[in-house]
């Protein structure tokens, strides 16, 4: 029997004990947006330490600093053989709306194949699969085929906003050839997929200030100006009736997107009324010229995640208020910076804003650039291979639309390409109520990351 095949053997008749460390694994209500659970962010990076000791990996720690611990562990016992970085978070979501729960949201629930938990897919379950990739490995033979870095931390659900530092002094300790990182999805289930693209993000915040106090609207209404309008009109001017944005040098940095690339794509089994149909419209509405993939792949945009101002309670209240707000994003492609689209980005609306009001624009920290990686590395082709044997299906070349800020940051700081392998379902409902993992893709998924570390030898 080989290497390989003993190591999918103990992974087959470890699944009941797995599945019971999953389930402690999301017992664990590691929030890192709310200051409350701090201390449980801490129990979260000790389980996550106590799992990388169980699997034999050497010189697990967790680092204190600025935010929640940040942990590691190694297998390096041969300098001749690659070194590959996994990175994962422990880190979840908040559970709201409560309500919307079927089962408490840190109660595992299995049933139907799935287990039901905040943090089931993003990114416990994902990690997890790593994890236990590397026990079955290191249990089975005693060895790794590569030399292997894990790297987990806990505030990439608040955009890692201490992770930079941590990377910078701990290079040596983080030193690879490889990156990789599974925090997305398949294509669908018993599809995998390898992400070559993510688009980057940049966050605004928009202010608009008129009189010194709210208004009565019968008294100052038609003769001071109202900030909600004034801030709706200069939202509005953002897109043309086609969708193309029209600040000023927007897309100076945007390449076209290449003939290859848009086959490819054409060649995936999408359909578009599924997928329009999954969210509830009729149909779709963004740039023209280019496909809904393409659309979310691969062009730039910019939304308006909310807007609030004057009275919003039940009943009327007729003011014209004083102040107006909204919070906006633009999600970006490879060559644009986040620093130079939120500077034309502020300059556009302090232009378009009319002298009766003010305008104030602040950016939040943090922001990525877009990334994209040559689908046919070393690296690529022996994920397909591992993929491919393991689900018996052909892995696909897909993009993402959201961002991961560290990839383009370990692209940055050293180099590294990475492989994005996901193992979420289009129904896994990450961020939202009733997060939960399909099991079968839990398993079969591990077994993939056995082949993986093996054919990247």
């Amino acid at each position: 029997m080989s290497g390989i095949d003993r190591s999918l053997t103990y992974l087959r008749e470890s699944r009941n004990r797995h599945l019971d460390e999953f389930c402690r694994y999301l017992e664990l209500p590691s929030i890192s947006s709310l200051p409350e659970h701090g201390g449980d962010l801490l129990e979260c990076a000790k389980y996550t330490a106590a799992l990388l000791t169980a699997a034999s990996l050497d010189h697990v720690a967790i680092h204190e600093h600025a935010g929640p611990p940040i942990v590691t562990a190694s297998w390096k016992r041969d300098p001749r053989l690659p070194t590959v970085l996994i990175y994962g978070h422990y880190d979840v979501q908040p559970v709201d709306p409560l309500e919307l729960w079927h089962h408490p949201p840190f109660e595992p629930h299995v049933t139907d194949d799935r287990v039901f938990a905040r943090g089931a897919t993003d990114d416990k379950g994902q990690i997890l699969m790593h994890i236990h990739a590397v026990e079955a490995i290191l249990k089975t033979t005693g060895s790794l085929p590569v030399n292997v870095v894990f790297l987990i931390e806990g505030e990439e659900e608040i955009g890692s906003p201490h992770l930079e530092a941590f990377l910078e002094t701990n290079r040596d300790l983080l030193r690879a050839d490889l990156a990789i990182i599974s925090d997305s999805s398949m294509w669908g289930e018993g599809m995998p997929a390898i992400t070559t693209s993510l688009r980057g993000l940049v966050r605004l915040e928009m202010t608009v200030t008129g009189p010194k106090c709210d208004l009565h609207s019968g008294s100052f209404g038609g003769a001071i100006a109202n900030p909600l309008e004034i801030m709706a009109r200069l939202l509005a001017a953002v897109k043309d009736q086609s969708g193309r944005i029209q600040i000023p040098g927007f897309y100076d940095e945007v390449q076209d997107i290449p003939h290859s690339m848009r086959q490819q794509l054409a060649g995936l089994p999408f359909a578009s009324e599924n997928y329009l149909a999954d969210v509830g419209v009729g149909q779709s509405w963004g740039e023209e010229g280019f496909s809904i993939l393409e659309r979310v792949w691969h062009r730039p945009t910019f939304e308006i995640n909310g807007m609030w101002g004057g009275f919003i309670g039940p009943g009327s209240k007729t003011v014209l208020p004083s102040k107006a707000h909204a919070k906006l994003s633009m999600r970006l492609v490879p060559n644009q910076s986040p620093d130079v689209i939120a500077a034309r980005t502020a300059a556009f609306f302090q232009s378009l804003a009319p002298a009766c009001v003010q305008v104030e624009m602040v950016r939040p920290k943090g922001g990525s650039p877009g990334i994209r990686f040559a689908d046919d590395l070393p690296s690529f082709r022996a994920a397909r291979r591992a993929l491919s044997e393991s689900f018996k299906h052909q892995t696909y070349i897909v993009g993402e639309g959201g961002t991961i800020p560290i990839v383009a940051k370990m692209k940055e700081m050293f180099g590294l390409d990475t492989l994005l392998l996901g193992f979420g379902l289009a129904d896994s409902r990450p961020h939202s109520p009733n997060e939960n993992q399909h099991l079968p893709t839990f398993h079969t998924g591990t077994e993939g990351l056995v082949r993986l570390l093996h054919y990247l030898a």
